[in-house]
């Protein structure tokens, strides 16, 4: 009976997940925090294409999400944060090699001032032959640490520059470092952006927020198996919302599905540990201190079906 229920929970959680994954810098070992070397590339890529994955672009997905389609769960997508000038130079081949579609987001400021690390507008037209090109902020900044007017002057100057250069305006925006809040989130969503795209992990399925896209981060050596069992947890976060005042974590409270008896928490620098759900609530009182300016919470049911939610400080 045990392993009847395990099945019927698996088949809840597990089905129709495409998954997103980012990347920053390739054949970069100057910056190994956010490199991917060209052999472990083309590592991913044979793995992808062994194992029947089929690649296609975020759009592809964000299109089935729209239609209230499910997903195949053998879609994935790749994306590029930031237009370091290292996925022009050396990254861009293999995916040229192995026909793999990407949507790359510019850091515009970078390019627009000719920072030495980053693409130029031309080198950026040139990718844009083989992917989609979108949006990642003006100044990359900490968006959750910018006022609601910050946010709008930043975006603004961002869309000018970017369709001046480029031609078009981009239909998609990822946030930097990957953080941002509920108010955030409703400020970027002002823009008429058709899709905004995290940093958590997790999947995509017919049942996710077209303006809060998982991507799983690809950095350095990992295990592809264990990355791509990451599914989401349908929740709906009720506390906490934002970083507490004093930094003490005091509640946590998530609404999960009814069937769910028990789960495990995750805090930053704490870990895992199993919690109990009560007619679908997660209800726990706590008194931790967060240690980090940047602090990940996250529900499972398994360490892989997974709810995130980021209290940046």
């Amino acid at each position: 009976m045990k392993y009847f229920l395990l099945l019927c929970l698996s088949y809840l959680y597990l089905n129709a997940n495409a998954h997103v994954f980012v990347y920053h810098r390739f054949g970069d070992s100057k910056h190994e925090s956010t490199n991917t070397s060209l052999q472990e590339l083309e590592k991913e890529f044979e793995y992808f294409k062994t194992n029947n994955y089929k690649v296609v672009t975020v759009s592809k997905i964000v299109e089935k999400l729209k239609n209230k389609e499910k997903i195949p769960d053998n879609w994935i997508a790749f994306t590029i944060d930031d237009a370091y000038k290292s996925f022009y130079q050396n990254g861009l081949e293999l995916f040229k090699k192995y026909n793999y579609p990407f949507t790359l987001f510019v850091y515009v400021e970078a390019t627009q001032n000719k920072y030495p690390d980053f693409m130029t507008w031309d080198e950026i037209k040139e990718a844009s032959k083989y992917g989609e090109i979108e949006l990642h902020s003006y100044s990359h900044k900490q968006l959750v640490k910018l006022t609601n007017e910050e946010i709008t002057k930043d975006t603004n100057l961002a869309l000018e520059i970017f369709e001046k250069n480029l031609g078009f305006k981009p239909k998609a925006y990822s946030y930097p470092y990957g953080e941002y809040d509920n108010r955030v989130k409703n400020e970027i969503k002002n823009f008429g952006f058709e899709y905004i795209m995290n940093q958590n992990n997790g999947s995509v399925n017919e049942k996710s927020d077209l303006f809060d896209l998982n991507r799983i981060a690809l950095v350095g050596k990992i295990n592809l198996e264990e990355k791509i069992k990451y599914k989401t947890l349908e929740a709906n976060w009720i506390e906490p919302q934002v970083y507490p005042k004093d930094g003490i974590l005091k509640h946590v409270k998530v609404e999960v599905n009814k069937d769910i008896k028990d789960a495990k928490l995750f805090i930053s620098t704490y870990g895992w540990q199993d919690i109990k759900v009560k007619n679908g609530i997660i209800d726990i009182k706590l008194d931790k201190k967060l240690n980090l300016n940047r602090n990940r919470i996250a529900i499972s049911t398994d360490y892989y079906t997974i709810s995130n939610k980021l209290l940046i400080k």
